[in-house]
């Protein structure tokens, strides 16, 4: 038996076995998946625009118009002019100076937090963000601080102890500080306290990079995000596209500075093909809708109200609900049996989230009708009388 064959074993030991499942269907609330169909709980196409024929059409007319691919990175000869006005539209939306596509926010988080922050400068880190805001951070050369979990308390510790900022401020030369986290946290739902988190920052010379993947679309009073409107200038954030846009890939909004700074550092954006124009044009249109279609946020935080009026135990803020379990195998158990029944509803497990809190990640669209989201919530009511052996009593 060889190495990879050990260590697939350890994994499957361990109950954190992963393996793909075919879907055959686009994106909605109701999906197939090895040929049977099922209510899809487990997406972010938070308002329902993945298969929206509206992105589609643009796709399309983007395609026969400029062709399949980029051809290249944008430094070379990828600089589409669709890329450069979709970049325009998204600093006026988010009342920022510039903003910046990238591939994707795993591309934005590990290429623009080493870029902004390197030896000499400090970050300071949310325990529980994501997986690429982490590899970011190890990517980076600065000095790294984890603090507890939206604890600003804590952080402002941290900041009183840290190496003292350069007095000559953080983007003029090496010796800023950083504080990273996410708007709307993608495994626990919760929400960062971002305006007092702001003034934490200026009081202490910091820089903020807040990651705003699940929160843009959704958040604020025309989908802008959680950032404030008067975009302030101690703030760079990323939002994407493959979330609540329906579409695929990324873009931070910054000062205009800034964003030069990264076309000129952030290897992510510099070595990497650019996005296609099918894309991009979808993304535009999302942009679109986004702005002049609110009901789909009203939609989504109706069904968000809904189910926390009838699981008020795992009560959310967001469309992201955590059902804690705690054991990765029986967590996976509840999951299987709930595809059984016709409810995809896909269980998280280390290294996603810390040992011992495994649960089922439980998301809402704007699509999904008042029926299906009563049929998953009856179903889930009754997800701690499964037994040991994943078959439901009684």
């Amino acid at each position: 038996m060889n190495f990879f064959e050990d260590e697939i074993n350890k994994v499957k030991e361990q109950g954190l076995y992963r393996s793909l499942r075919t879907l055959s269907s686009a994106q909605g609330p109701e999906i197939e998946i090895n040929g049977k169909k099922v209510l899809n709980f487990c997406s972010n196409n938070y308002l329902g625009l993945a298969n929206d024929p509206r992105l589609n059409a643009a796709a399309i007319q983007a395609i026969e118009r400029f062709g399949s691919g980029s051809g290249a990175a944008r430094l070379i000869s990828g600089n589409l002019e669709l890329m450069e006005i979709l970049e325009s539209e998204l600093a006026e939306f988010k009342g920022a100076e510039a903003a910046l596509l990238f591939n994707s926010g795993y591309h934005a988080n590990i290429g623009v937090i080493p870029a902004l922050a390197g030896e000499g400068d400090v970050i300071f880190s949310d325990e529980l963000n994501h997986a690429s805001l982490i590899d970011g951070c190890r990517l980076s050369k600065a000095e790294k601080h984890v603090f507890r979990h939206n604890d600003l308390g804590h952080l402002e510790e941290l900041l009183k102890t840290s190496s003292p900022p350069n007095p000559l401020s953080s983007l003029s030369k090496r010796g800023g500080r950083w504080i990273v986290t996410e708007a709307i946290f993608s495994m626990e739902g919760d929400l960062c306290p971002l305006e007092d988190l702001l003034k934490l920052a200026e009081k202490y010379d910091a820089m903020v990079y807040l990651d705003e993947a699940h929160a843009m679309g959704i958040l604020g009073k025309n989908g802008e995000g959680l950032a404030p409107s008067d975009f302030p200038p101690n703030l760079v954030s990323m939002g994407t596209f493959g979330k609540a846009f329906g579409s695929y890939g990324a873009f931070v909004v910054s000062s205009k500075s800034v964003k030069e700074f990264l076309i000129n550092k952030a290897r992510s954006f510099i070595f990497s093909t650019a996005l296609p124009p099918a894309v991009i044009a979808a993304s535009r249109e999302a942009l679109r809708i986004i702005q002049n279609e609110p009901d789909r946020r009203e939609s989504l935080w109706k069904n968000i109200e809904y189910l926390n009026d009838h699981l008020p135990s795992i009560s959310s803020p967001s469309p992201i609900f955590s059902i804690k379990i705690g054991s990765a195998e029986e967590t996976m158990k509840i999951s299987n049996r709930l595809l059984e029944e016709g409810i995809y509803l896909q269980g998280i497990r280390p290294p996603t989230v810390p040992e011992g809190t495994s649960r089922l990640r439980l998301t809402l669209m704007a699509t999904h009708s008042e029926a299906q989201i009563k049929k998953m919530t009856s179903w889930i009511k009754n997800y701690a009388t499964f037994s040991e052996n994943g078959d439901k009593e009684g």
